[in-house]
C-alpha cells in the first residue's frame, strides 16, 4: 500500500498503526515521528509563520479564502501514485481541504482511494484511527485503540476523587481563541473542569472579558501549530492585558506553556499523550512516562 497523508494527524495514526514505510508523501507540516524527514512533501503554505506576529498571521489566515493557504503539487501527488490519500474536511485553516484533494485525484489516470478524517472528539479520534486501519488491512487494530483506551481510563482513574480545578485552554493568543473539539475531553480525564468551549465545539475567538469572567484556577497555554519556544516569545500578548494579575490562575502559578502540536491541536492518538500530560500539570499526578519541560512548562 502507497499511502499519501495530507494531514499531520493521518501521519500520525499511520505511524501508530505501524504502517509508517508505506508512506510515500506528506505536509510541509508533518514533523512526527522524525522518521517522516526523508520522506517527499507535496503541500506548501502560502504564509510563513516564523515572520509573523500572532495576529499577523490570523490577519493573514482571514484573507485567505479556505484552503487558498495551502498549495498541492498535484504533479508531485501523481508521480507518487497513492493508493491511498488521507485527507480532511474539517478546517480550511488546519490543511488540505478534502474538495481540493478530490479535484486534484480526479485527474488521475488511476484514483487512489481518498478517505477524509473528521474528528471532533476522542471517540472520533478512534474511530478514525479504525477507519484508516480498516482500509489498510492491520489485523491488530483493535487491540492498538484498546490500548490507547486503556491509557486515558488510567488518566482518570490517577486523579479519581481529586479537587477539579477550573481550567481555561487557549489555542491562540491574539485574537484570544479557546480550544475545543476534544481538548476540554482531555481537560475532563485529567481531572479539571473545562471553560470557554464544550466537548466537540468548534470554537472563535472570543473577547479578553470572557477570560476574565470564566476566572480560571489553570490556563494552559497552546497555540495551534506553534512551539513551545515560539509561545513564550510571545507570552505578553497576554501578560500585558487587563486584569491578568488577578486571574486566579496568575496568583496561583498554575499558568502552562504546553507543546500543542503534539498533543493538543491534531486530531491523532497522540492526545492520549495530550491528557497524561495535563494529568501532570493539573494534580501533579505521574501518568504515563515523565513529563518533560518540552511538553509542559509553568510560566513565572
Amino acid at each position: 500500500m502507497r499511502i499519501v497523508s495530507l494531514l499531520p494527524a493521518a501521519t500520525d495514526i499511520v505511524a501508530e498503526l505501524g504502517r509508517l514505510p508505506e508512506l510515500v508523501g506528506r505536509t510541509h507540516e508533518c514533523d512526527w515521528p522524525a522518521e517522516v524527514a526523508g520522506v517527499p512533501v507535496v503541500t506548501g503554505s502560502a504564509i510563513d509563520p516564523g515572520q509573523l506576529s500572532s495576529r499577523e498571521i490570523s490577519t493573514a489566515v482571514g484573507g485567505h479564502q479556505g484552503s487558498s493557504l495551502y498549495a498541492l503539487d498535484a504533479g508531485l501527488l501523481a508521480g507518487l501514485a497513492p493508493d491511498l490519500v488521507l485527507t480532511q474536511d474539517l478546517c480550511d485553516v488546519c490543511a488540505v481541504s478534502y474538495r481540493r484533494v478530490t479535484d486534484a485525484v480526479r485527474v488521475l489516470e488511476t484514483g487512489p482511494d481518498v478517505l477524509s478524517l473528521e474528528p471532533r472528539t476522542i471517540a472520533g479520534i478512534l474511530d478514525c484511527i479504525r477507519q484508516v486501519a480498516r482500509r489498510l488491512g492491520v489485523a491488530d487494530a483493535e487491540d492498538r485503540i484498546a490500548a490507547l483506551q486503556a491509557r486515558l481510563d488510567g488518566v482518570r482513574q490517577a486523579v479519581a476523587g481529586r479537587p477539579r480545578p477550573r481550567v481555561a485552554a487557549i489555542e491562540w493568543l491574539d485574537p484570544v481563541w479557546p480550544a475545543g473539539h476534544w481538548v476540554p475531553e482531555q481537560i475532563e480525564a485529567a481531572g479539571g473542569v473545562p471553560l470557554l468551549a464544550r466537548a466537540g465545539e468548534h470554537t472563535e475567538p472570543v473577547q479578553w472579558q470572557a477570560v476574565l469572567d470564566a476566572n480560571p484556577d489553570v490556563v494552559l497555554l497552546m497555540p495551534c501549530g506553534l512551539s513551545p519556544q515560539r509561545t513564550v516569545t510571545e507570552l505578553d500578548l497576554l501578560t500585558g492585558l487587563p486584569g491578568w494579575n488577578h486571574l486566579p490562575a496568575v496568583r496561583g502559578g498554575a499558568v502552562w506553556v504546553l507543546d500543542g502540536p503534539a498533543y493538543f491541536n491534531r486530531p491523532g492518538p497522540r492526545v492520549v499523550r495530550g491528557a497524561e500530560v495535563l494529568a501532570h500539570v493539573l494534580h501533579g499526578v505521574a501518568a504515563g512516562e515523565p513529563v518533560t519541560r518540552e511538553e509542559a512548562r509553568r510560566v513565572g
